[in-house]
């Protein structure tokens, strides 16, 4: 590592990360206290304090990333992804959580990993490494199908725990990578045809257009069924979302005011639904401050694509930016019951810590790549 690079770093990017660690700690605290005890409860409550642990080892985890020089990671990227795999075969056999097999629970210091989030930036790498690699090759159908199996393996390894929404995150980040990595264009185009017609069937399913109980018979053949569940036009979760961001109004309700997530009647508040609680307390005044820190933080991870001054750092910065940009997406979006909803994270702002740490390794990854922009 050579810390003497951080002072190249984009330094934008330090207040934009650390604004949005503050709304989540907010967010997490209010939804975190009790309505009867407001006046005697702490502002950290023990959530709070637990994702506040995962602020302060995310930090530390984005600057080691910010010095290690990222060219290195082709050297240990397959040993990485392999050990992924194991990981995610590995969870297969664990007690399940709620019908879902999805975390190693580590005894003694209460910390659990989900071995999925890791998976999707681990993708990303090895398909920089990959696609970089085989350049010279990669427009042949054959070495496209090769790039293809790197996620679809793990895609499917997630998919059987089940967890859909991440495992339908490592579609778009394929796709944008095999489009900056030169893949053929008929392989793009069939990618796009069928994430069209998929996202076509799922919001015709999830608009009422197509009945619901007509679909079910052919859908729960590829889906689970409470999986198929969720694309029903009009659950209570959706419904409640909708009901927080509406009461928020232009100014919000304020910190610990909210009339309807301080109830519990928002489920999963501060995890899948942070937005909405976000929404319901600090308003359309808030909810576009906090799109705008989103935004500028997928702006300068673009900005890293278009500085990087070798193939492999402009591949693995837009994997990055996309992975960050498409969470972003789908968890506002099915918030706002434009999308389903399938447990996606609001990065840097939804209570958990294989997400934070993840999500942290990745911008330090785009500042190693920001760093050394001038190095060749």
């Amino acid at each position: 590592m050579d810390f003497s690079v951080l002072k190249r770093i984009d330094y934008r990017i330090i207040p934009i990360i650390a604004l949005l660690m503050v709304i989540s700690l907010l967010v997490i605290s209010s939804v975190t206290t009790q309505i009867d005890h407001l006046d005697s409860a702490p502002l950290l409550t023990p959530l709070a304090k637990n994702q506040l642990k995962r602020f302060v080892l995310g930090w530390v985890i984005f600057f080691a990333l910010a010095a290690f020089d990222y060219r290195k990671l082709r050297n240990f990227t397959w040993f990485l992804y392999l050990f992924m795999i194991l990981l995610l075969i590995g969870v297969l056999f664990t007690a399940p959580v709620h019908s879902a097999r999805r975390w190693y629970r580590i005894p003694f210091i209460g910390f659990a990993i989900q071995p999925s989030e890791y998976a999707k930036l681990i993708v990303v790498m090895t398909l920089s490494w990959f696609l970089e690699k085989k350049s010279r090759s990669i427009g042949l159908m054959g070495s496209a199908l090769q790039a293809g199996l790197i996620a679809l393996i793990p895609f499917m390894l997630i998919l059987k725990q089940p967890d859909l929404g991440s495992a339908l995150v490592l579609y778009p980040i394929t796709l944008v990578m095999f489009y900056f990595g030169g893949v053929n264009k008929w392989v793009i185009r069939i990618m796009l045809s069928l994430m069209a017609v998929g996202l076509a069937v799922v919001l015709t399913i999830f608009s009422g257009l197509i009945s619901h109980e007509a679909a079910k018979p052919v859908a729960t053949k590829v889906l689970k069924e409470y999986q198929y569940e969720r694309l029903r036009p009009d659950t209570y979760h959706q419904r409640a979302s909708k009901i927080a961001i509406a009461l928020g109004g232009v100014k919000g309700s304020g910190f610990r005011k909210s009339r309807f997530t301080g109830r519990k009647w928002l489920p999963e508040a501060s995890t899948d639904s942070v937005f909405a609680a976000y929404a319901e307390e600090y308003g359309l005044a808030g909810v576009l401050f906090l799109l705008l820190l989103f935004l500028a933080l997928i702006y300068c991870g673009f900005e890293v694509t278009t500085a990087a001054k070798d193939h492999y750092g402009r591949l693995l910065s837009s994997g990055i930016t996309v992975y960050l940009a498409f969470h972003v997406i789908v968890n506002v979006g099915m918030m706002c019951k434009l999308l389903p909803i399938t447990g996606v994270p609001l990065v840097l702002v939804t209570y958990g810590g294989s997400s934070v740490l993840t999500t942290m390794g990745a911008l330090g990854l785009l500042q190693s790549i920001y760093t050394r922009r001038f190095m060749f």
